[in-house]
């Protein structure tokens, strides 16, 4: 285990270890308790009563957050012809095909999120190698292999993330930032893990959602009481 520095075991009495706490009162405990100089991330970690191995217990999805997640998303479009006017009026911020991917194996990555329209993934699965372990490879299932290039990176530029279930069964994902507040935080993760719920496979067994823990970048995790969720989550 990582030695931790003094601001962090101060903030780690404040926050009461293990104590279950209201989804409300967790957030604005992790926010009180942040204390780096710059703008922290707020997260969320969900483990939900799924066994990843299996196909039908897989849990991935999209949602955009209401409020964003307090960062500019660079968004690169590989498109061609009438699809690269569409991402440029869109306000994507790099726009073409045959150059971007020539560009990426030369070691360039300086974008967020990437979008292919469909006719494009033939010459962009040959990079898939170079996006896939970033997180920037298109997906259809996150909506970003489509011919609706407007909606994509209107929904990206607005604060839509990709989450996906890991090993453990755990789900992490940004909330924003701690400068957002706690009632910002809180719509944006709402408005998460309605959309967890909505994803909850039919081979799920028992509780669904496990335990949730709050945190920022440097700060403690701050566990979350689940039976507070009735009252926000729909």
């Amino acid at each position: 285990m990582p030695k931790r520095g003094k601001k962090y075991l101060e903030a780690k009495k404040k926050s009461n270890p293990g104590e279950l706490l209201g989804f409300k009162e967790a957030v604005q405990q992790a926010i009180e308790t942040s204390f780096a100089k710059f703008d922290e991330t707020f997260d969320i970690a969900v483990r939900l009563g799924v066994d990843p191995r299996h196909a039908d217990q897989m849990v991935r999805g999209t949602v955009v957050l209401p409020n964003g997640i307090g960062k500019e998303v660079r968004v690169l479009v590989f498109a061609k012809g009438e699809k690269e006017k569409e991402a440029e009026e869109a306000g994507a911020d790099y726009i073409g095909n045959d150059e971007l991917i020539e560009k990426i194996k030369n070691g360039w990555f300086e974008f967020d999120k990437a979008v292919a329209t469909p006719d494009m993934m033939g010459p962009v699965g040959k990079i898939g190698r170079l996006l896939g372990p970033r997180g920037l490879m298109p997906n259809a299932k996150t909506g970003t292999v489509t011919f609706d290039v407007s909606k994509a990176v209107n929904e990206l530029k607005a604060g839509k993330i990709d989450f996906r279930v890991e090993k453990a069964g755990i789900v992490h994902a940004p909330m924003g930032k701690v400068s957002f507040g706690t009632e910002k935080i809180l719509q944006n993760a709402v408005a998460f893990l309605e959309t967890i719920m909505r994803l909850k496979p039919s081979a799920s067994k028992g509780a669904y959602i496990r335990s949730i823990a709050v945190s920022t970048t440097m700060g403690p995790g701050v566990k979350v009481d689940t039976a507070s969720l009735k009252e926000l989550v729909k």
